[in-house]
């Protein structure tokens, strides 16, 4: 199986630590496809279930379910709770590919978290 920037999958992020996301949760690969063929090691953004509250923190981007995504219901995607995952030991399943505007939007928030230009 080739993972891909942008696939939405679920991943089981336990065991966790205190806030940290934890549980089986969708999450967004954010490596780059170089990465991803050569490493069981990737990048992910955990994704969790919208509010208001969580919609107004900036390095939060609101995600829509769609087919294409795979979510079922309005999400958060959580720029700060970045983190690495071994894909192959924490994957329970794919769920689909992030709109190309997410990811634009995504991008934009790890670039504030990371405090990149």
């Amino acid at each position: 199986m080739k993972i891909k920037r942008g696939m939405v999958l679920d991943l089981n992020l336990d065991p966790s630590k205190g806030s940290e996301t934890g549980k089986i949760r969708p999450c967004i690969v954010v490596t780059n496809d170089i990465y991803n063929e050569k490493l069981s090691v990737i990048q992910v953004v955990p994704v969790t279930e919208w509010s208001e509250k969580k919609a107004l923190i900036k390095t939060n981007v609101t995600l829509h379910p769609s087919e294409l995504n795979g979510l079922t219901k309005p999400s958060v995607a959580d720029c700060l709770q970045t983190r690495p995952v071994d894909y192959k030991e924490r994957l329970v399943a794919i769920r689909g590919v992030i709109e190309k505007n997410y990811l634009l939007q995504i991008d934009e928030a790890l670039k504030m978290v990371f405090e990149l230009d």
